[in-house]
């Protein structure tokens, strides 16, 4: 072996595409440096010891190191921790197309990592790694047959893009496909579009196609100078005597297990036929040969079983719960489930079922990223949870799985186009959706079941999504595409094809295919078949709910605007923010002002929310005669008492009204410091900055209107109020200001100046 640097590279869409392997990470059996641009991603394969496993012990992990975007890590530990979503679903996009291409029989521990190690946010990394962990597995010594290219087609102003930047991401593409396969066929799909039709689908595949068929030539071309021996894997074999006498034997009853309907009832009736088939072919139990004949026994039982059950699907076109390949299960619906949620629903399809549920917060709850790319929050999210009893079965529960990331990212990404901006609907969404049951398309029931539950909160959603997953069984030149698959067919079928949208177009996507021969022409087919399922489901969700509640639920924290005067911003904040904090914690919700004078309520519910709004609009209006208040005392003079009718302004109660009908020689005798007052404006001086006060209980007072207090009159005139609030723009202390600077000044240092009353 050499230690010469082998480099490689192409132009796909007019950016260079190179692979470099023979100078980092020489000690794996297969490490290559991708690169586009600035963004370089370290790619590696190695195998370890070999397991006595009935599976492929194949691990992907992908590592996002902070210091490739030139970051610091968040956290109080400043490194990195377990991997994030990001990362996470990298990793299987990275899986998901190379797992089904490992020669059966390989048994050997297989890990792929990816580590970033620049990143220009110019070049997505995750494109980049899965090209480079499938070149890393072709210049090792791992079997691998055939390289695995990927690309992005992304649709800007109406154009198809391959591998658009990072930036035209963010801003906003009316489709993100990400596309992986061999130079014959396609494997693996992942999307999000804005209501993409399907024939346009169809065309950006093939774009990405062509775009493939250089990347896989180019991986080649690296393993043809710098790639290793591959080391030899023993296929286990079906012994064909074997199976035919399984067959033989056992072959009516099994036939007869596969065709129950029911799930659980169908696993028990097959598990008792292959306690049979084992008991009976295995050999006696204390011999040596024991381990081997049963193995063996076990090889032609499962090739039986799934013989049987894709040739009748195929051949025979009868599925095992009887439906034909279009038919959809029965569906159930129902929102509104749990009372004090702000919305819910409970989307039933068959033996799968999906609770989902949603939670309205404040922006200030929205989801912050710490992450290698661009994005920083997160107003939307939608988290999936698979817990172990709804497939019957007990488990840890442990936080979620890349599984459950996984379906909660496509749920997520068949919903955002739906979702309105921040600017429409002020709130933070998040969806949950547990799966309560699962017999196969259970993130398909998620995007149903989170609809309808956004629907039920009253989150004014553009249009309902619903989503269907297909499948393949292909058996020689007899294929059938099947809408809403179970879990058998899931299993040993050829493609799971998961598609979610609304009436006009597709908003996710996402399709692995283990197999070669999917032409473009049963893709096609898939997707129309699709859509027809798609229609169907959005009809039965519009028998129960057809547009968003009107009204957000009674426990939905409320969010309020109310537009004030900006030159009562400084009211009130107050001095140094001790009006707006202390009209939080009354409240216990949280305010938010800008220099416009918006200002936005986020309360806990409906009442506080109504109810911290009056507050803030009886504070900042300008006081009328006519208008009631419940005052406090604040202070007492020879010629009466000043009352706070809001936050920095007060009236006067002259000593003639503080008790109606009878004289008193102080206002001590009757009021103190403190005391509460239920009084009405009876006089409003402006130019003198005098509020003139009667009490509302006051006979020459009480039910008149405010045209009829004018003229009621509040008493001998005494000094002029010290208007703590100013008045136009004015203190009084110190004259008119020249437009709204030195208030900006002292709000941009944290103080309000001081007015109180008694200061002179």
């Amino acid at each position: 072996m050499s230690d010469a640097v082998t480099r490689v590279s192409v132009e796909i869409a007019g950016k260079e595409v190179s692979f470099e392997t023979g100078k980092l990470a020489k000690q794996a059996s297969g490490a290559v440096v991708v690169r586009s641009g600035d963004t370089m991603v370290l790619c590696t394969a190695t195998a370890g010891n070999l397991r006595d496993v009935d599976f492929l012990p194949l691990t992907v992990d992908v590592e996002e190191r902070m210091y490739a975007a030139g970051k610091i890590p968040g956290s109080f530990f400043k490194r990195e921790g377990r991997a994030g979503e990001k990362a996470t679903l990298s990793a299987r996009l990275i899986d998901r197309p190379i797992r089904p291409l490992f020669p059966k029989g390989w048994r050997y521990e297989t890990q792929l990592v990816a580590i970033p190690m620049s990143i220009d946010h110019e070049h997505p990394y995750d494109i980049l790694a899965m090209n480079g962990a499938s070149a890393a597995l072709m210049v090792s010594q791992i079997p691998f047959p055939a390289p695995v290219g990927a690309v992005r087609i992304g649709k800007i102003e109406g154009n198809f893009v391959v591998n658009p930047s990072e930036e035209a991401l963010l801003e906003g593409t009316d489709l993100d496909l990400i596309v992986a396969g061999t130079e014959e066929a396609i494997l693996m799909v992942e999307a999000g579009a804005r209501e993409i039709p399907e024939a346009e689908i169809l065309d950006a595949l093939d774009i990405a196609h062509d775009a493939i068929k250089k990347l896989c030539g180019l991986q080649r071309e690296l393993a043809a100078q710098a790639g290793k021996d591959k080391l030899g894997v023993e296929v286990p074999q079906v012994a064909p005597e074997l199976y035919e006498q399984i067959k033989s034997s056992h072959g009516a009853a099994l036939q007869d297990a596969t065709q129950v309907v029911d799930k659980l009832q169908r696993q028990e009736a097959c598990k008792a036929v292959e306690e049979q088939v084992l008991a009976q072919y295995a050999g006696d139990p204390e011999s040596e040969t024991h381990g081997e004949y049963r193995a063996n026994a076990q090889r032609a039982f499962d090739k039986l079983e799934k013989t049987l059950i894709r040739e009748r699907i195929a051949v025979q076109k009868k599925r095992p719960d009887g439906r034909s390949a279009e038919e959809i299960r029965p569906i159930s619906i129902e929102v509104g489930v749990a009372p004090r949620t702000h919305g819910s629903a409970v989307f039933t399809r068959g033996q799968t079922q999906a609770f989902s549920v949603v939670a309205l917060g404040t922006t200030r709850e929205e989801m912050r990223l710490d992450t290698l790319g661009l994005e920083t929050t997160k107003g939307y999210f939608h988290h999936y949870n698979f817990p172990p009893f709804s497939v019957g079965e007990a488990g840890f529960m442990r936080g979620p799985k890349r599984r459950d990331i996984g379906h909660g990212a496509l749920a997520e990404r068949a919903l955002v186009p739906m979702i309105p901006s921040q600017e429409e609907f002020p709130y933070t969404i998040r969806v949950v959706s547990d799966i309560l049951e699962s017999n196969g398309s259970s993130s398909m029931a998620s995007v149903c079941g989170s609809s309808l539950s956004l629907m039920d909160a009253g989150v004014p959603i553009k249009r309902t999504v619903a989503g269907i997953a297909m499948g393949l069984i292909k058996e020689g030149e007899d294929y059938i595409v099947l809408t809403d698959i179970a879990g058998v067919e899931d299993h040993l079928g050829d493609m799971d094809f998961k598609v979610a949208g609304t009436d006009r177009g597709i908003t996710a996507l996402q399709m692995d295919i283990k197999i070669t021969g999917v032409t473009f022409e049963i893709l096609s087919d898939a997707l129309a078949q699709a859509k027809v399922a798609r229609e169907v489901i959005l009809g039965e969700m519009a028998k129960v709910i057809d547009a968003p509640r009107t009204e957000l639920s009674k426990h939905a924290p409320r969010i309020s605007s109310i537009k004030i005067d900006p030159e009562k911003i400084g009211l009130l904040i107050g001095k140094g923010g001790e009006t707006i904090r202390s009209l939080q914690e009354e409240f216990e919700a949280q305010i938010d002002v800008n220099d416009e004078g918006q200002v936005n309520v986020y309360a806990s519910n409906g009442e506080r929310g109504d109810a911290l709004v009056d507050r803030i609009r009886s504070m900042t209006k300008e006081v009328e005669i006519g208008d009631a208040f419940t005052g406090k005392v604040v202070k007492t003079t020879t010629f009466g008492a000043f009352v706070e009718l809001a936050k920095g302004t007060d009236g006067l109660l002259h000593i003639s009204n503080v008790a109606p009908g009878r004289r008193i020689a102080t206002v001590e005798e009757v009021l103190g410091k403190g005391d509460e007052l239920e009084v009405r404006v009876v006089e409003v001086d402006r130019e003198r900055g005098r509020i003139g006060l009667r009490l509302a209980a006051d006979p020459d007072v009480a039910g008149k209107s405010a045209e009829e207090l004018a003229t009621v009159g509040s008493g001998d005139s005494g000094p002029p109020r010290r208007d703590r609030g100013g008045r136009d723009g004015r203190d009084r202390d110190r004259g008119p200001r020249e437009g709204r600077a030195p208030r900006d000044r002292d709000r941009e240092r944290g103080r309000v100046r001081d007015r109180d009353p008694d200061r002179s």
